[in-house]
């Protein structure tokens, strides 16, 4: 894969992680400001909705007090002739008619009249009902007038809610009607108002509220807005910085591994130099000893001849040496247990520290990243107790169990503080390898020795049917 494809990669998975981090940060906040919003919706409807029944019911209880004042008007006015007229006396019946019809307010008020029968005797202004019988008389929503204002009458008086028609406009409306009875003359006397007035109100008022609510739900979508905006802004920043975090952890990572890779350089050019160097030139005095000593006859060539294959096999032992420690053949061959027994007696032999080494019967299950991580994460820990440790006794165990796998190296050395040695190479370079496995790695050091756990997860060993077997 070329640079350009990865980097174009990197940009998508960018892109992507961006988005779910807007995602992630504003759904709660989407989900909260709805949430709000609906509630706020729903008490303010609630709270409107009272208030306007409240304010209707106030309405209209003024406007049936305002009828029962006209109809006391009403009364006052004829009391003197009714109270002084016989049941029969007709003279005094066309007087208080008389009265009655000139007794008109408002643009559409008046006062009516009709006999116990349903024929009406007074409506000034709508006069096409006079002397006509209207007692089955409704409305367009089948509510019964005439006979209803007859029961009320008969009954002592009340109010009755119907509809109407408006003399003004000749269309039907919605009214409330006042009426009382004259018994002796068997009148049912009325009044009524109009109250479209009332529902224009009430609608008007409804209407302001729901302009209200509209204008806080503009107002909470704005705030929502700003909201969004700054959590996206915020998050850009906030990828930004970790963008730039990254790159720099990148560079002192790239550099890490450069120092690791030049440091590993330096370690196997002075084992070289050392050690296969110097042996190399021994064999070839050697050689050239034993060549001299054949040229002259000397019975000593032999002896020469011997201490170059001498020195040629420890140049090879340490050829072997030097590759196993740059990638032991047994770990491929055989697996890690052997690798880490093979390690270990040559640390033992090397440094004369007392090693030893516990492996649990298992199978070769381990991946080859976990084999590779767990025997460098040894390898660097030995190294670690043969510079720096002061140990006479290393003991090393590698387990499988339910959880994965584990590497636990004890020394009984002076050990070491950890913020003191959290810029090495090595303990840098244990971290990391097995983080990139997504496990473990605990230290623990005091005065009386050096702990290191070193633990992959159970993602890394193979099933059993693909595993290798290994001899423990």
């Amino acid at each position: 894969m070329s640079s350009q494809d990865k980097d174009i990669i990197d940009q998508r998975q960018t892109r992507r992680y961006r988005k779910k981090f807007f995602l992630l940060a504003a759904l709660p906040l989407i989900l909260a400001i709805s949430a709000i919003a609906a509630l706020v919706a729903i008490q303010s409807r609630a709270l409107a909705d009272r208030e306007i029944d409240a304010l209707e019911t106030q309405l209209i209880e003024a406007k049936r007090a305002e009828l029962k004042n006209y109809i006391s008007i009403a009364r006052t006015a004829i009391g003197a002739v009714y109270g002084n007229a016989a049941p029969d006396d007709e003279i005094s019946k066309t007087q208080v008619m008389q009265t009655l019809a000139a007794m008109i307010y408002g643009q559409d008020g008046y006062f009516f009249v009709f006999d116990y029968d349903g024929t009406n005797l007074v409506a000034p202004r709508q006069t096409h009902l006079i002397n006509q019988n209207w007692l089955g008389l409704r409305d367009i929503n089948d509510t019964p007038i005439t006979s209803e204002w007859i029961r009320l009458a008969r009954t002592g008086g009340g109010y009755h809610s119907h509809l109407w028609w408006k003399p003004t406009t000749g269309e039907q409306a919605e009214m409330i009607s006042y009426v009382v009875g004259f018994q002796d003359w068997r009148w049912a006397l009325g009044t009524g108002i109009f109250i479209d007035d009332i529902r224009d109100t009430v609608a008007a008022a409804r209407a302001g509220v729901e302009m209200r609510i509209q204008r806080t739900f503009l107002y909470i979508g704005a705030i929502a807005a700003a909201a969004l905006l700054l959590v996206f802004v915020t998050g850009l920043l906030i990828t930004h910085r970790e963008r730039v975090l990254a790159d720099a952890a990148l560079k002192q990572l790239t550099q890490r591994i450069i120092d690791t890779q030049e440091e590993e350089r330096g370690r196997v050019a002075r084992e070289l130099h050392d050690s296969i160097s110097q042996i190399l030139v021994g064999v070839r005095y050697a050689l050239d000893l034993a060549q001299r000593r054949l040229q002259t006859g000397d019975a000593r060539a032999a002896e020469s001849l011997r201490k170059g294959q001498d020195s040629l096999a420890t140049a090879i032992q340490e050829v072997r040496r030097i590759s196993r420690d740059l990638r032991p053949g047994t770990l491929d061959d055989l697996g890690l247990a052997p690798a880490l027994r093979a390690l270990v007696d040559e640390f033992s032999e090397r440094t004369g520290i007392t090693s030893e080494l516990e492996t649990v019967v298992f199978r070769n299950r381990l991946d080859e990243d976990s084999k590779i991580a767990l025997f460098r994460v040894a390898q660097e820990a030995l190294t670690n107790i043969e510079r720096h440790a002061g140990a006479t006794h290393v003991a090393i165990r590698i387990a499988g169990h339910k959880r994965g796998a584990t590497l636990r190296i004890q020394d009984n050395g002076h050990g070491f503080r950890l913020d003191e040695t959290t810029g090495g190479l090595g303990l840098r370079n244990m971290q990391e390898r097995i983080e990139q496995l997504d496990g473990t790695l605990r230290i623990l050091s005091s005065t009386s020795g050096t702990v290191i756990e070193a633990e992959v997860p159970l993602s890394h060993l193979l099933r059993p049917d693909t595993a290798s077997r290994e001899s423990a």
